[in-house]
């Protein structure tokens, strides 16, 4: 299935509720086993900004699409010449307490496995090593003739070597990596083939707009959300559908859906439960509640 490039999405119904409290959370994640699917919402408090929120970066950028990178070059010297200051940044964020307070439940058993529509590592780096990465991570490079993977710091080096007098200076930092950058900085920008086949188009690990999710990955969390008994969307818009098929196969399955997010969100008519709360906050709240808030303080 492909992640369509939807970029923005208008409800044709009137709000549904929203509550503050996190009563109602609290006695669904109580009861053990919760699958959370997680969208750049939660990695703001780290510095990440989100696509589509007050401040998201869809109102001044539009990500890179899959056909633009495998057919222009110069769409994938503009690509790598801003992901490649970008990446720096993303590299060196660190987990905020929205992050630490899921791999506390993870630990206590209240939630059962987490999925994550974000590239950027973060949740790995709280201590859940087994969030799956339904969008693939920044950390990676593949190459799209030989197929063979490398991490993307031995590309880092690589391109810093090929760009010794590159002068580009980061400025907005967008949930892909991607910064903004003048096109006379771009064009000065070299890139450099697949270190292994020593020709190929090298891609960050990353699904792009358009691009395919890989059916074993999707099966996968089909499976973690059959397996759970509620599903909790963290910060997410749901707009793109990779990640809105699975609040309607569990609400399909009569499993209770439980968003956190700001503002509204595609998967509102969805959900039993709708939580309009900063993400740190709550889900520190949350964990202090059911006895697990000393847990993933120290990844």
């Amino acid at each position: 299935m492909r992640t369509r490039p939807t970029l923005s999405w208008t409800s044709a119904d009137a709000p549904l509720p929203r509550t503050s409290s996190l009563d109602e959370l609290t006695d669904v994640v109580a009861r053990g086993g919760v699958a959370v699917l997680s969208g750049a919402g939660l990695s703001t408090e780290s510095g990440i900004p989100d696509y589509r929120g007050e401040t998201g970066s869809l109102r001044r950028h539009t990500p890179m699409t899959y056909d633009e990178f495998v057919t222009s070059a110069e769409g994938r010297q503009r690509y790598w010449a801003r992901s490649h200051l970008g990446w720096r940044t993303i590299a060196r964020a660190d987990p905020n307490d929205g992050h630490r307070a899921v791999t506390a439940l993870r630990e206590s058993g209240f939630v059962g496995g987490v999925i994550t529509q974000n590239v950027d590592g973060l949740h790995q780096a709280a201590g859940t090593a087994d969030a799956i990465e339904l969008h693939g991570s920044l950390d990676r490079v593949i190459c799209l003739d030989c197929r063979r993977t490398s991490p993307r710091a031995d590309l880092d080096r690589r391109l810093r070597a090929a760009n010794p007098a590159f002068d580009g200076a980061a400025t907005r930092i967008n949930p892909d990596g991607d910064v903004e950058l003048p096109e006379d900085v771009v064009r000065r920008f070299t890139t450099v083939p697949c270190a292994d086949c020593a020709s190929g188009v090298l891609k960050p690990d990353v699904v792009f707009f358009g691009e395919n999710v890989p059916r074993p990955r999707v099966e996968e969390c089909y499976r973690l959300v059959d397996d759970a008994g509620a599903l909790l969307v963290l910060g997410s818009s749901l707009t793109v559908m990779s990640g809105l098929r699975f609040v309607r196969h569990a609400a399909k399955a009569g499993k209770p859906v439980v968003i956190v997010n700001h503002g509204e969100t595609r998967g509102d008519r969805y959900a039993s439960v709708r939580v309009d709360r900063p993400l740190g906050g709550a889900l520190t709240e949350l964990a202090a509640r059911l006895g697990c808030e000393d847990r993933g303080r120290t990844a």
